[in-house]
């Protein structure tokens, strides 16, 4: 049951009629654990920067049964994401020697997962999708695929990124 995204999918202005099904398809896809789904999901809604669809889907992710530890996780890998996805996408862009620059950026909470090492790893994949990094997306791509992830994991995570990104900004349209 996604009761409080139910409220929030209702608000949702005409212009984001197809994002009201996309929503509801992606939360519910079976490739995914509902810790692996619904953790992507508010990773991402944190990395888009919607406050309300961020709280309705921790809510929704509560009353589906998904463990505290996995929303903690989700929201460090947002935040975590949100540092990362700026220093290696940079350093990317500039190219050259700035590619082999040290970050020097404490990054310990990736090594302190309260979940699944794996799920945590998507969550941030995901989280890295809404944040753009290439360099981030294909380095967590190998994690969870060594990890034994699938490619429609994978994709599905990314799509989850695609329409929850979608969401928000649909919600920032008003009526």
């Amino acid at each position: 049951m996604t009761q409080a995204i139910d409220a929030l999918r209702d608000t949702l202005p005409d212009a984001a009629r197809d994002l009201k099904i996309n929503l509801g398809t992606v939360l519910a896809l079976d490739s995914l654990t509902p810790a692996q789904r619904w953790g992507s999901a508010l990773a991402c809604a944190i990395a888009a920067g919607h406050t309300g669809l961020r709280d309705a889907v921790a809510a929704d992710a509560r009353a589906a049964g998904v463990a505290e530890e996995v929303l903690d996780d989700a929201r460090a890998a947002a935040a975590l994401m949100a540092m990362n996805n700026v220093i290696y996408r940079s350093r990317h862009m500039l190219g050259g020697a700035y590619e082999a620059r040290p970050v020097r950026l404490r990054m310990q909470r990736i090594g302190a997962v309260k979940s699944n090492k794996i799920d945590f790893e998507l969550m941030c994949l995901a989280a890295s999708a809404v944040g753009g990094c290439e360099v981030c997306l294909q380095a967590h791509e190998k994690v969870v695929r060594e990890g034994g992830l699938s490619e429609d994991a994978v994709f599905d995570a990314v799509r989850i990124a695609a329409v929850v990104k979608g969401v928000a900004v649909g919600l920032a349209l008003g009526a």
